[in-house]
């Protein structure tokens, strides 16, 4: 059994095209579990149209304390809603889902392959444009992924839409810190550093790039230098607090 986690806020423009193409490639027993943070377009109209009992679909509270937040509020409202979506998460798979990308056929079947020999593993993606027409196939040429920490730290290389883990990944990436930057970034920290991690060459997401997304990792980041360094110094300090609280690896 898989559980697919998505987290949607004003997503009408594309949602549907995604969850028609994670939903034919789903098990009847297999999980959509999409949390919502407050969307006031048709986002929930059209997830509810589905009437399909695979789709668990939650409505997340939003932390008060991030509308005090001046810089990149949407960073930590998008790892909140994310976690809530993890925690109800029950398969022995899991896979993240942004809600304006494209699951390219097989996606399901070829990373659950690749979850038999490690715990962690990340595919190569297309980037789409807004119209769905690819503007650039297979975006690594390589992996991205050290086998540092490190390196992983100051690359910043971990795409969320292209992760998936086993539950071992899982027990020990929850609870998240408080105030946490980057859900797909502490995942595949923790996932990479932990446990034995995979990259799949092969392109299995059209990701979208609307100008929109949260993620810098697949291109320039409009974020200031500053942000950038504070960005990796508390995922660091997070990092550390979290291996010292739990030096035995959760089974």
């Amino acid at each position: 059994m898989i559980s697919v986690c998505m987290a949607t806020y004003n997503g009408e423009c594309f949602i549907k095209e995604q969850i028609d193409s994670i939903l034919k490639q789903l098990d009847h027993d297999d999980e959509l579990i999409i949390s919502d943070d407050g969307s006031t377009d048709k986002t929930i109209t059209i997830i509810e149209s589905y009437n399909d009992s695979r789709i668990k679909l939650l409505h997340h509270k939003k932390n008060p304390d991030f509308e005090k937040i001046k810089y990149c509020k949407n960073f930590y409202y998008t790892a909140s809603n994310f976690e809530n979506a993890l925690i109800h998460a029950t398969g022995d798979y899991i896979f993240l889902s942004d809600q304006d990308d494209i699951w390219l056929p097989q996606k399901k079947d070829k990373m659950i392959s690749a979850l038999k020999i490690a715990d962690i593993i990340m595919s190569n993606f297309n980037i789409i444009d807004a119209k769905g027409k690819i503007v650039k196939e297979a975006f690594y040429k390589k992996s991205p992924i050290s086998y540092f920490t490190v390196i992983n730290i100051i690359k910043s290389k971990f795409l969320g839409c292209c992760i998936a883990f086993n539950k071992k990944v899982l027990q020990n990436s929850l609870p998240f810190p408080k105030k946490l930057l980057a859900h797909d970034f502490w995942i595949g920290l923790i996932g990479s550093s932990k446990f034995k991690f995979f990259f799949l060459q092969e392109p299995l997401l059209n990701y979208r790039r609307t100008g929109f997304n949260i993620s810098p990792s697949t291109g320039k980041s409009k974020n200031s230098f500053l942000f950038r360094i504070y960005f990796r110094l508390i995922i660091l300090f997070q990092l550390i607090i979290h291996f010292h609280r739990t030096p035995e690896t959760v089974q």
